[in-house]
């Protein structure tokens, strides 16, 4: 059993004793120790906080605790139903709400739920704001409402279209460009709720033909949830077939995009924030950010746009951060997490969608033709299981001391930066795991990277 406390939120395996995993208690204590945090900024005050959720099993139990947690608290809810974490993003500001929990473990097993705590502007909560509500719940200092005080739950069902509609009318999305291409284009959404609202806005975006794999938000992942090729050979081999243009595929609550090619193979996760930056910064010039361990394929496409890119810290929060920091245009995360500030600062896969069909139908190429007109990079992504007798720092120290003479970030891990290539190394968020992530410009390159890293470690 898992429970692991962090930036990206609450997250755990559904079961087993309280504490070890994401049991009913540690639900309803971490909800109100969220609930006592939005009071605590409010002047004690509460109000409004939407509740959404992506099609996981567990999910609907999870929704009932902290619905009635919220309630308990004295807050009002507004439940938002099944919506992916981009939609409930933006519910939040349109409800005038002071925070939204999203549940949902994005990419992990069908085992694993989360909460995602979300801001009055519907972002994710700080560093400082998250260790202020992991403290709340721990010396469990929260304060339940009196009878009078209870909060009320409200339904609304509306969020998926307006979300949808939102994108329709972003200014760089050309509906009747995509509905003059006439694509014909495959989904996968791992049964979850992009099942549901991935259709829906390619046939309001003017697609007629939508091939749907695995759309039905059950909650019986049809495969390993994560969007990466291991996983997606059900929809590469529909598109080696030559039924479709081009294979979408999306996580469980729908913030992550990888695109897969006519041809069958994979545009590669890493190419989907560089082709969107890519249209974006040739109608609107302006910086971009990436997070360390996302290509610099953004980096240079950024440069031949003329403008200035700059890296964050992994974590969409810290992304966001630097973002407004050097007023960003385009932003996002390696890992298909498009973040575009027209609409709103969260990664959006809707949004990612609607922007790569413009840019595909513009420019009159194929899939696969597009893909050549960007830098050729490899990223390995590695990991090393962490057990309780790893010391992390350790390890960090030593990797940073072992390549001193090399130019090296240590703002999230460390990050060692070569001419042609890289390695990042740095403690996950959301598993027990070390990533060790190298980009080179063969794969074969980038591999031996993370071995000679890999060995590094070993001999500590």
């Amino acid at each position: 059993m898992s429970l692991i406390k962090s930036i990206s939120g609450i997250r755990g395996t559904i079961g087993g004793n309280n504490g070890d995993g994401l049991g009913g208690v540690d639900i309803v204590k971490f909800t109100a120790a969220y609930a006592q945090h939005i009071k605590n900024i409010n002047g004690g005050k509460a109000g409004k906080i939407v509740v959404g959720r992506d099609a996981r099993i567990s999910g609907q139990m999870v929704s009932h605790l902290v619905v009635g947690t919220l309630m308990a608290m004295g807050f009002d809810v507004i439940n938002i139903g099944l919506a992916t974490t981009p939609t409930t993003e933006l519910a939040v500001v349109g409800e005038n709400a002071l925070g939204g929990v999203i549940l949902t473990a994005s990419h992990n097993p069908i085992q694993w739920n989360a909460l995602k705590l979300l801001d009055n502007n519907g972002e994710f909560l700080t560093d400082a704001a998250g260790k202020e509500v992991i403290r709340i719940a721990d010396e469990e200092d929260f304060v339940f409402a009196d009878v009078m005080e209870l909060g009320s739950e409200y339904v609304n069902d509306t969020w998926g279209q307006r979300h949808i509609d939102m994108v329709k009318a972003l200014k760089l999305v050309d509906v009747d460009a995509i509905a003059k291409a006439d694509f014909t284009v495959a989904v996968d959404a791992v049964n979850s709720v992009g099942g549901v609202v991935i259709p829906r806005l390619l046939r309001a975006l003017g697609v007629k033909n939508v091939i749907e794999l695995n759309c039905e938000p059950n909650g019986h992942f049809a495969h390993t949830p994560e969007p990466i090729p291991e996983n997606l050979t059900q929809i590469a081999d529909l598109m080696k077939s030559g039924k479709a243009d081009v294979g979408f595929v999306v996580d469980p609550d729908v913030d992550r995009l990888a695109i897969v090619m006519e041809n069958g193979e994979m545009f590669v996760e890493e190419y989907t924030l560089v082709a969107v930056a890519d249209y974006i910064l040739s109608h609107t010039p302006g910086s971009t950010v990436s997070n360390l361990s996302s290509s610099r394929a953004l980096r240079d496409v950024t440069r031949r746009h003329g403008c200035e890119y700059n890296a964050a810290a992994v974590g969409e929060v810290n992304v966001v951060a630097k973002m407004k920091e050097t007023g960003a245009v385009i932003g996002g995360e390696g890992n298909g997490g498009v973040i575009y500030p027209e609409l709103h600062y969260g990664r959006d896969a809707l949004v990612g969608v609607a922007i790569f069909l413009t840019l595909l139908a513009k420019s009159g190429k194929k899939v696969s033709e597009l893909k050549k007109t960007y830098p050729p990079y490899q990223i390995a992504k590695n990991k090393i299981q962490l057990t309780p007798d790893i010391d992390v720092d350790a390890i960090l120290l030593a990797v940073k001391d072992k390549f001193s003479g090399c130019d090296i970030t240590d703002i999230d891990g460390v990050k060692i930066d070569f001419p042609e290539s890289w390695v990042h190394l740095r403690k996950s968020n959301t598993e027990p795991i070390i990533r060790i992530y190298s980009e080179a410009e063969t794969m074969e390159k980038a591999e031996a990277l993370a071995e000679e890293i890999k060995i590094v470690i070993a001999s500590l």
